[in-house]
């Protein structure tokens, strides 16, 4: 890591909370860290939680914007472990939602040492279908016209993707939220991050994680069915699938309690 990088400037990271157990909270594609803040409250009495922004997202430095780095998503993992390395974390307990878990097991395989348990929240190894074997949920040239509609009508491309993401049926508000959120990124930076998110495929990869891992599931999610994470818990070999009676691709933001109750578990 180069010493003129400040990166809790880069990832705006901030630390909250008290425990010994150190929980690190990760934002799926379009988003930022105050999607977490309905967790926050639940957590930040029993554990320490550091939050933080990808960069290109949030509140994060875009002057540390690299295209070739952040092309893939070992990239934004190599920003995972930086900020550990910053914030001399070791041990930690990594929440990643969506994409996020996938950037968490990539950090994992690269340094073991410094994850404890990974607690994937709706998350899929690849998005894309190859059948007979797996279905991601998407063809590939769909997930292409999507990426294409980013630069024809970036406005259209967001009303289109929140509600399919949020869910249909988690009410307007958290619907406009999403929305806003893939609005107020810029374009330049989230086209990136959004080739690097549906255009992965590292499914190859679940087998060698070996960090004790937990599965959260929804019941009815657009992006990333049950299949999917049975498909995950059967690869990752220390791992637990739990499915919970939700619609949407957000589970800690419609179902907090649940969530925190699952954790809460998996981590006594």
């Amino acid at each position: 890591m180069s010493f003129n990088i400040n990166v809790r400037a880069r990832n705006n990271v901030k630390v909250t909370g008290n425990g010994k157990t150190t929980l690190m909270l990760a934002h799926g594609f379009g988003c930022d860290q105050n999607m977490w803040r309905f967790m926050l409250p639940l957590l930040e009495s029993t554990y320490k939680v550091v939050v933080f922004d990808y960069v290109g997202c949030g509140q994060s430095d875009t002057a540390y914007f690299d295209r070739k780095r952040y092309e893939t998503l070992d990239g934004y993992a190599e920003d995972v472990i930086e900020i550990c390395d910053e914030l001399a974390l070791e041990n930690i307990v990594f929440i990643g939602h969506s994409v996020s878990s996938i950037i968490g097991m990539l950090a994992a395989l690269k340094s073991p040492a410094l994850f404890a348990k990974i607690v994937m929240v709706c998350p899929s190894p690849c998005f894309m279908n190859f059948p007979p074997d797996y279905f991601g949920g998407f063809e590939k040239g769909d997930l292409e016209e999507l990426i294409n509609l980013m630069d024809k009508n970036y406005i259209g491309w967001a009303n289109y993707l929140a509600p399919l993401v949020m869910g249909q049926n988690n009410g307007s508000e958290l619907i406009k939220e999403l929305e806003d959120s893939f609005c107020s990124t810029d374009p330049t930076y989230a086209k990136s991050f959004a080739k690097a998110t549906f255009f992965s495929d590292d499914r190859a990869k679940l087998t060698r994680l070996l960090v004790p891992t937990m599965i959260l599931q929804s019941s009815d999610d657009n992006l990333a069915s049950v299949d999917i994470g049975q498909y995950m818990h059967e690869k990752i070999p220390n791992s637990v699938l739990k499915v919970v009676d939700s619609q949407g691709h957000c589970l800690h933001m419609t179902a907090p309690d649940v969530v925190f109750q699952a954790i809460k578990l998996f981590l006594a």
